[in-house]
């Protein structure tokens, strides 16, 4: 083991719903093939939220260390683990399938039906350090700051709901939702060569968008529709990406779509979904094409997402780290939640940064 003091470490660990506290614990030794990395950074994610506060751990099992989206360096390996990975600087694959049920020998891992993950099952990224399974989760990074590395789970997510979306140069597409994932859904679109527009019910984040330089509408204020037919030469989007799980964004998506077009659905649902009769008539109609989203794509062929977003961010083409508003520390963490939980606090992301490895503020 490397030298770490009095071989002790915070960790951010949730006791029960609602009791979050950041904890002394003893640093983790890694096992067979077992990695231990120093993490470098790590956000908060919406769902960590209704974790915390509503449904605790997703295996019963405390005290968990929260937290999936997060990247580190490889500081010690297990004794059947590959040594030369010692120093390598990696984003985190927090799903951890079984690799042997039919989705996952067919790639289709974020399906997998005996699946762990790190975060909610077991203990994930908000501490100093962590231990990662095996060098199958990681995908390693040259360039890219690891505050950058900490957002390419969710910067897959986005990149996979634009790919369901069957996004291709010259389209136009909008996109519900101009939080951090709508954000970095539209930064995909517009790689991938096609116009965008973003729409939310929130004046701050519409602000927010329109700051980094793309069109975007409140809803509440604007009627959808007309304001994708005045950005696309009078004709609807091409293809729209729901990533609220509210009900009437999905009906905005399906009305502001031309014939043909596509949908795809990536926020989780809230409320009551039920599309009214005349939407519901309405995809009849247009013969709209719904495609569901679940996490992100590790598999090979056609893309490896994972891959490509870290590539992506290692060549400065795909910037993610101008969206963090607020930087904390783990002893910050708990309250800094709880201030988000209550409303009393307004972040596009957050995220938890170690000095010693923090490049870019």
């Amino acid at each position: 083991m490397p030298n770490i003091k009095d071989n002790m470490m915070q960790a951010v660990r949730l006791h029960s719903v609602s009791d979050l506290r950041c904890d002394r614990i003893p640093v983790p030794v890694p096992k067979g093939r077992e990695l231990l990395i120093k993490v470098g950074a790590c956000g908060i994610c919406g769902s960590d939220l209704p974790r915390v506060y509503e449904h605790g751990s997703s295996n019963g099992l405390y005290p968990l260390t929260i937290g999936h989206e997060f990247a580190g360096e490889v500081i010690e390996a297990g004794e059947l683990a590959d040594r030369s990975l010692i120093g390598v600087r990696a984003a985190v694959f927090p799903l951890i399938p079984c690799r042997s049920c039919d989705p996952c020998v067919t790639g289709n891992y974020a399906m997998c039906e005996h699946y762990d993950y790190l975060g909610s099952r077991r203990d994930g990224g908000f501490a100093e350090y962590c231990l990662i399974p095996s060098e199958w989760q990681l995908v390693p990074a040259h360039n890219a700051s690891m505050e950058a590395l900490a957002m390419t789970e969710p910067a897959c997510v986005a990149q996979h709901a634009v790919r369901k979306a069957d996004v291709a140069a010259g389209q136009f597409v909008v996109i519900f939702g101009a939080g951090p994932i709508g954000i970095m859904a539209a930064r995909w679109a517009e790689l991938f060569g096609a116009g965008v527009l973003l729409v939310d019910i929130a004046p701050d984040k519409v602000a927010f968008a329109r700051e980094k330089g793309f069109l975007a509408v409140n809803s509440m204020e604007e009627d959808v529709e007309e304001a994708v037919c005045r950005y696309h030469h009078g004709k609807l989007a091409d293809a729209a990406i729901e990533g609220t799980g509210a009900g009437p964004a999905l009906n905005g998506c399906i009305s502001c779509v031309r014939a043909k077009g596509v949908v795809s659905l990536l926020g989780n649902p809230s409320g009551d979904a039920v599309l009214p009769v005349g939407i519901h008539s309405m995809a009849l109609r247009k013969e709209i094409v719904l495609h569901g989203v679940w996490n992100s794509s590790r598999a090979p062929y056609p893309v490896n997402e994972w891959e490509y977003t870290v590539r992506m961010m290692d060549e400065g083409k795909f910037m993610v780290t101008d969206l963090i508003t607020d930087y904390l520390s783990l002893e910050e963490l708990p309250g800094a939640m709880e201030e988000i939980h209550k409303g009393a606090r307004k972040i596009v992301k957050a995220m938890y940064a170690a000095r010693s490895l923090h490049r870019e503020r």
